[in-house]
């Protein structure tokens, strides 16, 4: 199983997804591929936010080795499963695929809570530390969800 997590600028919410569910994995003894991208290439080349890296590093995963990419047409054949982590980055994922996407392959990233939800994780970008560790939990627990 390939997936890839996906954001806006990939250094906030999908850099913890994906550290989050491959620690999961790892445990699990699951041999799954995990990877993240952002739709837009405003911070392609850099490491995870700062904030993202502490709130996963205080619960023992490191993500700093990460590195922001954009997603692209491409990953729609790379990938098994594409989850969104919010409603604008689906739209997005559409868009970049144009009209004869797959996107029976691209799930909204809390429909794994609830089945035909369309909420977004929030974006903790747009606020302080405080916000991270609010976004860390919502993963995680959408997380065991994918690995049960």
């Amino acid at each position: 199983m390939k997936i890839l997590m996906v954001c806006l600028g990939n250094i906030c919410r999908s850099p913890i997804a994906e550290g989050v569910l491959k620690h999961k994995l790892d445990l699990a003894k699951l041999d799954w591929h995990v990877a993240s991208a952002g739709t837009n290439g405003y911070h392609i080349g850099e490491a995870p936010h700062r904030f993202s890296q502490k709130v996963c590093k205080q619960h023992g995963i490191d993500i700093s080795n990460q590195r922001a990419r954009r997603f692209t047409k491409n990953d729609f054949e790379e990938y098994d499963v594409i989850y969104a982590l919010a409603m604008d980055v689906y739209e997005e994922i559409r868009k970049i695929g144009g009209t004869h996407a797959p996107m029976h392959k691209v799930k909204m990233f809390l429909s794994e809570l609830q089945e035909g939800s369309t909420a977004s994780v929030p974006d903790p970008w747009y606020g302080d530390e405080s916000g991270y560790l609010p976004v860390y939990q919502i993963i995680d627990q959408t997380c065991d969800a994918i690995v049960a």
